[in-house]
């Protein structure tokens, strides 16, 4: 992972718009429907040298494929990973109750406008959440294959700085991708880390940075384990990492980024756990970059945590400082205050800009950025950090 030397360096979360003739293949995919293999590898491919390109076009420095072969950053799984099935019941089973946003719950008129929205339905009804029933195992790297094939060819023909491949935690997918066959989370884990290990040395292997995305360690706090107390639910974050860690012991730190938020969706998030809370343990996680969501109306303001903490030298931070759930398209004035904030923390060179999460989490819902707002979104946040690399570098007032 490249640090800066005489400017601000861009990236984003991961996961992008997906065109509407992907968007097709996936759904069909996803609810098994016959595809046409081939021309699902094509439509792939073609869509994933544009969004690279656009990427470029827009500024980042630090692309990725845009998740485009995946139809979530979680229940992609299912289709690499053996022994795991569909949720039992049937496609409009529900994950478990502690799933539900405890903020949410404190404000059913604003619940009520969601279920309107989405016409009455949770996005979840659209598909069988996906479910372990048997031992988990690595089974299938044509999808990984496919993904790393599509993201190298891009590269190659677009040439960016530098390109990330994003790849789930084990933590966030015992809440995705529910047990219903180790009957203890703590194999379950340990499982879940054995079996991703072959997918994360691959991307690395493969000449990217390996981006694992861990929501497991802010979001789970106020839906998957809302029940515990805060020091019960950091041993849990404690030992999500120490899986993290066992899982990438091959790859070198630098070689990597790590992904936390607490949720990608607008809601009052006033059962957020705060970062400062959680960064002790976050940081002792291996990977060198640290991206996590600070436009965040809840959470803009941590950066002044920060300031105080004991943040290693080895560590890069990645603030989101524009958000992914709002069409607001955010100044590139505002943009540049957010990182020289911290950059007046940890130093010019130890900060990258990045958005708060991604724009397309799960592919087959109605995301709430427009795919045009997207684009303009990500060209401010290229704008805002050259501007706060001029006035961090002296090249500006």
């Amino acid at each position: 992972m490249q640090r800066s030397v005489d400017r601000i360096l861009t990236t984003h979360v991961g996961s992008l718009p997906r065109p509407p003739d992907l968007l097709e293949f996936l759904e069909a995919r996803e609810s098994g429907r016959p595809i046409e293999q081939a021309a699902f590898d094509a439509c792939l491919s073609a869509s994933v040298h544009d969004v690279v390109r656009r990427q470029v076009e827009a500024g980042i420095d630090s692309v990725c494929d845009g998740e485009f072969g995946k139809i979530s950053y979680t229940f992609y799984v299912r289709h690499r990973l053996s022994g795991i099935g569909a949720f039992p019941g049937g496609p409009n089973d529900r994950p478990p109750a502690t799933a539900a946003h405890r903020d949410l719950a404190d404000h059913p008129d604003y619940q009520l406008r969601l279920s309107q929205k989405r016409g009455g339905t949770s996005w979840f009804s659209r598909e069988a959440v996906p479910c372990c029933v048997g031992p988990v195992a690595y089974s299938d790297r044509r999808p990984l294959e496919v993904d790393i094939a599509n993201l190298t060819a891009a590269c190659a023909h677009s040439k960016p700085r530098e390109a990330f491949m994003n790849a789930a935690s084990p933590g966030v997918l015992t809440k995705f991708v529910p047990d219903r066959y180790y009957n203890n989370e703590d194999a379950y884990v340990a499982a879940l880390a054995e079996a991703l290990r072959e997918e994360y040395e691959a991307i690395h292997n493969a000449g990217f940075i390996l981006q694992i995305d861990a929501p497991d360690l802010g979001s789970a706090r106020h839906n998957q384990y809302q029940h515990l107390s805060d020091a019960e639910f950091l041993r849990i974050a404690e030992r999500n990492i120490e899986s993290l860690n066992h899982a990438t012991a091959n790859i070198p730190a630098e070689a990597m980024r790590m992904h936390l938020c607490w949720g990608n969706y607008e809601g009052p998030h006033t059962h957020d756990i705060p970062l400062a809370k959680i960064l002790g343990v976050a940081l002792r996680a291996r990977p060198a970059g640290l991206s996590f969501e600070a436009a965040n109306p809840r959470h803009a303001h941590e950066w002044e945590d920060l300031r105080d903490a004991k943040i290693p030298d080895d560590k890069v931070l990645i603030p989101g400082v524009i958000d992914s759930t709002t069409n607001f398209v955010e100044h590139p004035r505002l943009i540049a205050q957010r990182l020289v904030n911290f950059a007046n923390v940890v130093g010019r060179e130890r900060v990258i800009a990045g958005a708060d999460c991604g724009f397309a989490t799960f592919a087959f819902v109605d995301n709430a950025v427009a795919p045009s707002v997207v684009w303009a979104k990500l060209a401010a946040l290229a704008e805002g950090a050259k501007m706060a690399g001029d006035r961090l570098w002296g090249r500006s007032a």
